[in-house]
């Protein structure tokens, strides 16, 4: 299970370096567009305006299709060969997956139009509150309405195409329709199969939003302490993309609370901030801080100030090696963080390698959320970066108690800093730029014949048949043997080896430094001859 949640957090990168890059973009060009920041001088310029608002398209092109993203990372990434047929079949299991859920909604008379909510208050009668919380169960991605499940729906049908990838790629089929056979046949199982758990979650899916739903009540009946429980499982929910449910839920709801705002009953926490900003007349301050409990204010703390110190103490952790590297990627994590409040970057740099670092983290969120309201701070908004503090708080005035927002920040820095620093070196946790097989390689003198190299490593581990398969790190040639007490260490260790490996009765590791992908090739191709 650690090998595979490592794997899985690895595949997760691919997207997340992507978006890291982009939330930089988008939070500069965010910026760039605010009046109260830039000045109504600088809007006007047209030209100028026109390139910062194609740059938020492509930048938003990114987050929108984020769900697709992670399916085709996750193919790619939980893969052992093949990774473009995989990637292939990662897009189209995920579209399949939403169509059939699309399909038998459809089926049932489930539409963007019979879901949205002037519909249901006019034709099913429901009350504004009920119809905001059916509403928000549903979504359209690539154009296909669907359950809103976010990243999640990604994640299931990216795991999927992998195991099908895995168990399928290598198959032979009767010589008449053996044209399917092989890597051709990963889509064409994908699309039989990926239906299947669509329908599976065609059911279980509204019963996991129920209890999500029961959830945020009980959040909305519990006060402060219960500020701190939606901060804690908001947080929690995040890698599996159900968090945006909870998110629906006290934004657009009477979870989040209900106030009269110029003589019309307003419900739902951003829909009450966003009232009190477009009234003509002034809303109490007590009425705006009931909203804006579960809004940017209780993500400042965390996505300013706690996780820049996380990501402080996982660059200083990193091995020297590899420091230059993970600088460049807890710079572009943390100006995310900073500047837009995306914290994914970070977050998914060790959610997957170290649960007590996240269910800390966690415990922190709801901790942030739970203080900015005993200390009245009133930061509206839902992203928690600069742009939020300062455009909803500190231009405001200390009316909105920003400061207590910074305060707590500070001390969250150091807080985050000294306890990622100290579980990580304790507990040996492979952060980015600890992982073993990053660090241990050393560069070694190997013979300037790759195929005789290879050659000499097939044979050392047992020959061609004793192969299942092949793969690399930064630093080591990873197989996946039918025996490894059959290999001979002193010949792997003649090829020009720093060091042998073996997790298990099946696995070895051969670590050669930087030139191991090099090595990798020569063997799947000369594995590929032998076959």
């Amino acid at each position: 299970m650690k090998g595979f949640l490592q794997r899985l957090g690895k595949s997760l990168m691919m997207p997340i370096s992507i978006i890291a890059a982009a939330g930089i973009f988008l939070g500069i060009a965010a910026a760039l567009q605010n009046p109260n920041i830039v000045g109504e001088g600088f809007i006007n310029l047209e030209f100028v305006q026109n390139i910062i608002g194609f740059i938020r398209k492509l930048a938003g092109v990114l987050f929108g299709n984020l769900p697709l993203l992670f399916a085709i990372a996750l193919a790619i990434g939980m893969v052992d060969e093949e990774k473009p047929t995989a990637a292939f079949a990662g897009a189209i299991g995920f579209l399949v997956f939403h169509v059939t859920i699309n399909y038998i909604l459809g089926l049932e008379g489930i539409t963007a139009d019979t879901t949205a909510v002037k519909y249901l208050v006019e034709n099913n009668k429901m009350d504004p509150i009920q119809a905001s919380f059916v509403n928000a169960q549903y979504e359209t991605v690539l154009g296909i309405f669907t359950y809103r499940m976010n990243v999640f729906g990604g994640v299931v049908s990216g795991l999927t195409v992998a195991a099908l990838h895995n168990r399928f790629y290598k198959i032979k089929l009767p010589d008449a329709i053996n044209f399917f056979g092989g890597r051709r046949f990963v889509p064409i199982i994908t699309t039989v199969c990926v239906p299947v758990i669509g329908l599976v979650f065609y059911f279980i899916w509204p019963v996991i939003g129920n209890v999500i739903y029961q959830i945020g009540g009980l959040i909305e009946k519990s006060g402060a302490f219960g500020t701190f429980i939606f901060g804690f499982i908001e947080r929690l929910l995040i890698p599996t993309g159900l968090h945006h449910i909870l998110n629906q839920t006290v934004r657009f709801t009477a979870v989040g609370g209900s106030a009269v705002i110029d003589g019309e009953q307003v419900v739902g926490a951003l829909n009450i901030f966003n009232a009190s900003l477009a009234s003509k007349t002034p809303v109490p301050a007590d009425v705006v801080r009931m909203s804006t409990r579960f809004l940017a204010q209780g993500k400042i703390p965390i996505m300013m100030f706690g996780l820049i110190g996380a990501a402080c103490a996982m660059y200083q952790t990193a091995n020297e090696k590899e420091k230059g590297r993970i600088k460049a990627l807890m710079i572009a994590g943390a100006s995310a963080s900073f500047v837009t409040g995306i914290t994914e970057p970070l977050e998914f740099a060790f959610m997957f390698v170290s649960p007590v670092l996240f269910i800390f983290h966690a415990v922190m969120t709801g901790l942030s959320f739970f203080l900015m309201q005993i200390f009245g701070v009133m930061i509206g908004n839902v992203q928690g970066g600069i742009i939020d503090l300062a455009v909803f708080g500190i231009l405001k005035g200390t009316e909105t108690h920003w400061y207590f927002a910074v305060i707590v920040g500070i001390a969250y820095f150091f807080i985050y800093y000294f306890f990622f620093k100290f579980i990580i070196l304790s507990r040996n946790i492979e952060t980015p730029g600890r992982e073993k097989e990053e660090t241990e390689g050393a560069a070694v003198k190997l013979s300037g014949d790759m195929e005789e190299t290879a050659e000499n490593i097939i044979t050392a581990v047992g020959g061609s048949s004793n192969i299942r398969v092949i793969d690399n790190c930064f630093t080591r040639l990873r197989l996946t043997l039918e025996d490894t007490s059959i290999v001979d260490d002193a010949a792997l260790k003649a090829t020009g080896a720093a060091g042998i490996v073996k997790p298990d009765k099946n696995n070895i590791q051969i670590i050669y430094g930087p030139k191991v992908e090099q090595i990798a090739n020569s063997v799947k191709s000369l594995k590929k001859t032998k076959n």
